[in-house]
């Protein structure tokens, strides 16, 4: 398909993402739950954590995990949409303006009065591990009627997060109306978490809707229910869901099996500081080569470069001075792998 004919419409959480770095001794006073992964939390919780942050520590940015793979496909050029539901407050209001300026459209954000825009607070230990809660707000009023037609006009491929199946009625539209207007699309497992909770959701939506699997470690053991940890396994039995399955490996790569054929991918290694986004970003990098043609080695190479950019900054967005560098990398394994496609 043609660069210019390509238009991705992501779907999940509007978060304003709040970022502060802790040790571990702050997680195992103050944060429920098992680090590393992410659990939602109501508005008092989240204010109660944050009120006992170094307040001039932290930083904010806008985000969500497939916003932030959608934002990453915006900045390198692609046409984006993006269904999410914001409040209709400064947050709100600064979150459609950054997006518009990134050069998205912002025609299928929702808005509602009744609650504020969600926030998600990463909190960042020494080992460059998050451990993320996320009080919804806004994105917890979001339901199936929000959807709509109109979204999908000019959409040539959908990407969705896991963290969306809370609101399964949506997920179902979203996938059901995809597939109506002849959409491709790719399923970010998201967190471990979720996989439990959604597993057997997930095994009928997978089969029915989808056509790009990404999961990392974690997440694949958990839908295989796999003690031991191969990517060969993990790969083989979600490939029966869909042609392309990714499984994430961090500083291992990543590992690529489309159509029956395995592929390895390298890392880039890089020291990282913080993984908030890395995922995210490297499904970006991937869906950039994917989507335009260029095939799943190009495509995991791409996701390599963006994922190892992410873990050099604070937060889930690359500054605009890296840009550059990064299309540059493009182009170099554009040129290795024979890549002709604009």
């Amino acid at each position: 398909m043609a660069f210019e004919k390509i238009k991705v419409l992501g779907a999940g959480s509007t978060l304003l993402d709040i970022l502060a770095r802790v040790d571990d001794a702050f997680l195992s006073e103050h944060v429920a739950g098992e680090k590393g992964g992410m659990n939602l939390v109501n508005s008092e919780t989240q204010h109660g954590l944050i009120d006992k942050l170094d307040q001039a520590g932290m930083s904010k940015a806008i985000g969500g995990s497939a916003f932030n793979t959608v934002s990453a496909l915006t900045t390198l050029g692609f046409k984006t949409a993006f269904i999410g539901k914001l409040g209709k407050d400064e947050d709100g209001r600064y979150y459609t303006d950054s997006y518009r300026n990134l050069g998205g459209d912002v025609s299928s954000f929702k808005y509602t009065a009744t609650a504020a825009t969600g926030t998600c607070l990463c909190l960042v230990t020494p080992d460059s591990e998050r451990t993320m809660r996320t009080d919804l707000g806004a994105t917890a009023t979001i339901n199936a009627d929000d959807i709509s037609d109109a979204d999908f006009e000019g959409i040539t491929h959908v990407h969705l997060e896991g963290y969306l199946l809370f609101f399964i009625e949506v997920v179902k539209k979203i996938l059901m109306l995809a597939k109506k207007h002849g959409c491709t699309v790719s399923f970010d497992f998201a967190s471990f978490e979720v996989v439990r909770l959604f597993r057997s959701e997930l095994h009928e939506l997978l089969e029915k809707y989808v056509d790009i699997i990404f999961a990392n470690e974690d997440e694949a053991k958990e839908f295989c229910k796999y003690e031991k940890f191969s990517p060969e396994a993990v790969a083989e039995n979600l490939f029966h869901y869909c042609s392309v399955v990714v499984v994430k490996l961090g500083k291992e790569g990543s590992f690529i099996r489309e159509n029956g054929v395995n592929h390895r991918i390298p890392p880039v290694l890089v020291n990282a500081v913080d993984t908030t986004g890395a995922g995210d970003l490297w499904q970006g990098g991937f869906l950039y080569g994917y989507l335009n043609g260029y095939g799943v080695e190009a495509a995991g190479r791409m996701g390599s470069v963006l994922g190892a950019e992410i873990v050099q900054v604070l937060g889930a967005q690359i500054p605009p001075e890296r840009w550059p560098a990064i299309r540059e990398e493009f182009e170099k394994i554009k040129k290795q792998y024979a890549v002709n496609k604009d």
